[in-house]
């Protein structure tokens, strides 16, 4: 396939997964928005004036970051693993692996369905939190870069989630035993330096701390870790297991008869 015929697959894919998760925006849009809209209510106003400041915000500041991270995480990572295993059962992937289309392509029409999600949902609850508090975003290029490149992350990781799984029962093991733990003990309602210093460095292992605090410190200009080691980490991730996801579609993994 030259260039061109190569942009047509990819643009078609894209608009196949974007039209995918539009079209059930009820099941796909809506319930993370009222997930997180709770946890604004609870948290938030029930909860956060009794917690007080914390790094110098009131709870509700220091909490929306981390919500707005919490649900691209889990929607670009839905996102792709769903959407890839269900083409995946159905075949479609044997075919588009059998057809001229790069593997390359494959992996960016999915990827880039996920991103997708991820980012039309973290925009809802972005909107969703004026209403309980002021924005003041102090690094917008950070905040951009580090939500951006987390949703490629968690669309990849899906991804390799989508191909490993045999069944749909699988797809449920990653976000419930491993996805959901990291994004809670990552920092998202809480500041790491409450922890004792053994448990800070156990949480320095969690790499979901390190997107929140990036992605905090583009919100309110304070982290717990070292914002440019943040960034090392997310591009070292992403580099990883974008290599790591071209390299099962190549060798078919689980995906050829």
């Amino acid at each position: 396939m030259n260039y061109h015929e190569q942009w047509i697959a990819f643009a078609t894919l894209v608009v196949k997964e974007i039209r995918r998760f539009a079209r059930i925006w009820q099941q796909t849009l809506l319930p993370p928005a009222i997930t997180i809209a709770l946890y604004f209510v609870i948290f938030g106003t029930l909860i956060g004036p009794r917690i007080g400041e914390m790094s110098g915000f009131s709870y509700m500041e220091f909490v929306v970051p981390g919500l707005i991270m919490l649900s691209v995480i889990t929607n670009s990572f839905g996102n792709v693993v769903s959407s890839f295993f269900g083409n995946k059962f159905a075949g479609n992937i044997e075919e588009m692996l059998v057809s001229p289309m790069p593997n390359y392509v494959i992996l960016l029409g999915f990827l880039t369905g996920g991103v997708a999600r991820g980012l039309a949902v973290g925009a809802i609850v972005t909107v969703l939190s004026l209403f309980f508090t002021d924005l003041d975003i102090q690094h917008p290029l950070i905040t951009i870069s580090v939500i951006f490149l987390t949703s490629i992350l968690f669309s990849l990781a899906g991804l390799v989630n989508a191909i490993y799984a045999e069944n749909f029962d699988d797809i449920t093991i990653i976000p419930t035993f491993i996805l959901t733990p990291l994004t809670y003990l990552g920092g998202v309602f809480y500041s790491m330096s409450l922890l004792p210093e053994f448990w800070q460095g156990v949480s320095k292992l969690n790499p979901v701390l390190y997107m929140v605090n990036a992605f905090r410190y583009g919100f309110l200009g304070v982290s717990d870790i070292d914002v440019r080691w943040a960034f090392v980490m997310i591009v070292m991730f992403v580099v990883v297991l974008f290599i790591f996801s071209l390299r099962l579609l190549e060798t078919g993994k689980n995906l050829r008869a």
